[in-house]
């Protein structure tokens, strides 16, 4: 299957062209991110582009698919089940488009809530969703250029700035996301106090 293939499949199947214009730009953010610090831009371009297959599932929908596929939901997944998209795309991945490789199936299902490891594809497809252009919060433009300058760097700035949102605005923290704060040497709880 060609990338332009793909393009056309995801357009399809996603049926937004909100979601499909800023799964493109993921792809696109995510190639240049890879191409920067040696990652293989065509998985980061891959991974970029099916991303939020299931973001636009119901939370219905979204456990009902997890559980039929025995994709496993934890608790915090079960109170929010909107995150359950991201290991539910990259199921679909492989069942709509053929993509199985591990890589971009680990880079699909960590691109919200991160994990404790993640390798650099994971955390370039990760900080793609989080500055791509279509963003629209001040820093994004920044946590950008840090990105392309060191990808550690730029994982740690975007998780920080995620975590800073998340929790001024009163929501719950996944612990997944607490512990990849920790694994990048973060400190979530002064986060939590700063943002308070």
């Amino acid at each position: 299957m060609t990338f332009h293939d793909l393009l056309c499949g995801v357009r399809e199947h996603v049926g937004q062209a909100h979601r499909y214009a800023h799964c493109v730009r993921v792809a696109r953010c995510a190639e240049l991110l890879a191409m920067r610090h040696g990652v293989s831009s065509e998985k980061a371009r891959i991974a970029g582009l099916l991303h939020d297959l299931a973001r636009l599932y119901e939370a219905d929908r979204l456990v009902a698919e997890c559980r039929s596929r025995n994709i496993a939901i934890d608790a915090f997944e079960s109170a929010h089940p909107i995150v359950l998209h991201a290991p539910l795309s990259a199921a679909l991945a492989g069942e709509l488009f053929g993509v199985r490789d591990p890589e971009i199936a680990s880079a699909i299902a960590r691109h919200t809530l991160a994990a404790p490891a993640m390798s650099p594809l994971d955390c370039v497809v990760y900080i793609a969703d989080g500055v791509e252009p279509g963003r629209t919060f001040d820093e994004r433009a920044s946590l950008w250029d840090v990105a392309m300058d060191d990808l550690h760097e730029g994982m740690k700035a975007v998780l920080y700035h995620g975590l800073l949102y998340t929790i001024s605005h009163g929501r719950t923290v996944a612990p997944q996301t607490y512990e990849a704060a920790r694994a990048l040497g973060l400190h979530p709880e002064e986060i939590t106090a700063f943002a308070s």
